[in-house]
This record gives structure tokens, C-alpha cells and sequence, in this order.
């Protein structure tokens, strides 16, 4: 059975030494153990790996694991930062590097594109630059210098990508206030503070009403869609007691947790049937998170393994086959 892993990712090293000179919050720091770590302020935010940056590594770690597609996308954090030249350069940059691996592994490398969403204008130019590259969607993190996703700043991007129809991976990065939080400690940035971010983005997203001004959106929320399946129960209670005059949407927020997409990285097979009972699975896509450090490449195989056929295809293939059209 073919498998597709929609979550994974990739620098280069021309995006890591430009982001050690003009990283501007952004910096390279050596850990105690001698590796450089990517951080914002105090805050640790990503730990680049070999397979980062060698695709044949990465193709090597995909025959182990029996995966036969991966879409990778710049992670954290991204191009959002450095001033207009330098974000718009980092974008076009990555995404030439993907397109360039995409021809020299066809069918095995697919990519999202990057885009400079400070600035829409560019944003929108790469946009187009990127699909006729090759891209199969956009990826974008889950807030943007601060910025909620849903401001109206950002809407005609948002236009742009809900007319082509194109998924979208929401990845969260730090949230806005996490080193006030001491998020630093115990990585706490990424063990709480990234759940933090993406269910804050997507709860932003439902009540907001931005799911019906957007129908043709194909959105995936990262690592299980953070917290959102456990909090089924309070945005319905919340909206239930909402007064009517200040309600923007057409239905519960727990219908909206279905028009939604996740991919399964919850490093708990428990988490994972949780997420399903709730969206169902076939809302729910394969997605490892290699190469960072805690990606669950064996973990996310063993865990569908263990499924019924027609689940363990859904996740593996189906889904994904049919949300990009591979």
C-alpha cells in the first residue's frame, strides 16, 4: 500500500547562513551538546538535522519506513522575518530548492510553497511563480510575526489560494508571548506553546466565520490539530451562549472540526483514535515530521499498521491521494 506523508520538512544551507546574518529575533545558538539550534530570542523554536538538508538521506529514511511520497515544506520559521527583500529571497529561494528536488526525484517529491505573507503583494507574485513550478499547495504558519491568520490584512492571499483550491498546511511556531510564558524551559515552546498555536489559529478561523467566506479552502492542521478534538465540547458550549447579535457562523463550531483536515502526528495511538472518533477518519492524513528531532517515522507506520484495512488505507493513501490529486 502506498504511503504519502504530508508533514515533513526542509532547509537549505544558503536559508540557514542567511538566517545567522540577517535573522534579525531570529538566531543561530550552540546547545550544550554542540549542535546549532534555531531560536527566537530565548525561545527554541526549530534543531535543524542531516536530513534537513540532503534529499538522498531523506529518500534512504523513506525506503526504511516504507513511504513512498513525501510533500516537504519549509518549517519554522519560515520566511517571516529579515524585511521585505530578504523574506521575498528566502521564499523564492526554498521554493526553488523544492521544485529542483521534485525533477530530481519525480514522484517521490512533492513540496508547498513559502510565501512572504507580510507582504501580500509579494506573496501574491510567488504564489503564482510557485504553482507554475510545481508546488501543491501553500504552507503557512499559524501566525505570522504575531499576526492572526484571519485579519484581513492577509485576505487577498487567502483569495487567491481558495479560488486555485489549494491545501493548505497550518504548522504552528512559537506563539506570540511565549517567552513572558518561560516556554523556553523544557522546550515547553514546542511541547505546549506550538499545540497552543494552532488551536488558538484554528478556533480564530471557526468563530471568526472564516470557513464559510472561504468554502473551497482544503485546510490541514498540524501534529492531530492540537488541541482542537478535545475541545469539541467548549466551543459548542461557548457558541451555545454566544450572544446572537455578536454570532458570525451558520453552524455549531464542532461541524466546522470536519471541514478541517490533520495529519496524525500525536505520538499516541490513544490521541490518534481520539482525533479519528471525533473527525473521523477520513479527515485524517499520514504525516511524520521528519527529519526534526522528534519525528515519529516508526511510531506513525506502527500506529496505522494496527488499524483496520480501510482506515490504515485511508490514512495512508486515500486521503491524501484524493485532497492533492496524486
Amino acid at each position: 500500500m502506498p504511503v504519502i506523508d504530508v508533514h515533513t520538512h526542509a532547509y537549505t544551507r544558503d536559508y540557514l547562513e542567511l538566517l545567522r546574518t540577517a535573522g534579525g529575533v531570529y538566531s543561530l545558538k550552540m546547545r550544550p551538546d554542540g549542535k546549532e539550534e534555531i531560536f527566537r530570542g530565548e525561545t527554541p523554536v526549530a534543531l535543524p538535522q542531516p536530513g534537513h538538508l540532503d534529499y538522498e538521506l531523506r529518500i534512504r529514511e523513506m525506503d526504511a519506513n516504507h513511504i513512498d511520497v513525501a510533500i516537504v515544506s519549509l518549517t519554522c520559521p519560515n520566511c517571516y522575518w529579515g524585511g521585505e527583500q530578504i523574506s521575498a529571497a528566502v521564499a523564492r529561494q526554498s521554493n526553488d530548492s523544492m521544485a529542483a528536488a521534485q525533477k530530481r526525484y519525480p514522484g517521490r517529491i512533492y513540496w508547498y510553497a513559502s510565501l512572504p505573507w507580510q507582504y501580500p503583494a509579494r506573496a501574491l507574485e510567488e504564489l503564482t511563480r510557485a504553482m507554475d513550478a510545481g508546488a501543491s499547495g501553500v504552507m503557512v504558519l499559524a501566525n505570522i510575526q504575531g499576526r492572526s491568520l484571519t485579519d484581513p490584512f492577509f485576505r487577498p492571499i487567502w483569495r487567491a489560494i481558495d479560488a486555485r483550491k489549494l491545501p493548505v498546511l497550518v504548522h504552528p511556531t512559537d506563539p506570540p508571548g511565549a517567552q513572558l510564558m518561560d516556554m523556553g524551559k523544557y522546550d515547553l515552546s514546542w511541547a505546549v506553546g506550538f499545540m497552543a498555536d494552532t488551536t488558538l489559529c484554528f478556533a480564530r478561523m471557526i468563530f471568526d466565520g472564516f470557513l464559510d467566506q472561504y468554502p473551497d479552502l482544503k485546510l490541514i492542521a498540524s501534529h492531530g490539530g492540537g488541541t482542537l478534538p478535545y475541545l469539541i465540547g467548549r466551543f459548542d458550549k461557548g457558541d451555545e451562549v454566544e450572544l446572537p447579535s455578536r454570532r458570525t457562523i451558520n453552524a455549531p463550531p464542532s461541524a466546522y472540526l470536519k471541514r478541517i483536515w490533520y495529519d496524525g502526528i500525536c505520538y499516541s495511538a490513544q490521541a490518534l483514535d481520539y482525533l479519528i472518533s471525533i473527525v473521523g477518519a477520513e479527515r485524517v492524513l499520514y504525516g511524520t515530521d521528519y527529519p526534526h528531532q522528534v519525528h515519529d517515522m516508526a511510531g506513525m507506520l506502527a500506529k496505522t499498521e494496527a488499524m483496520s484495512a480501510d482506515r490504515r488505507y485511508a490514512i495512508r493513501e486515500g486521503n491524501a491521494s484524493r485532497l492533492f490529486g496524486i
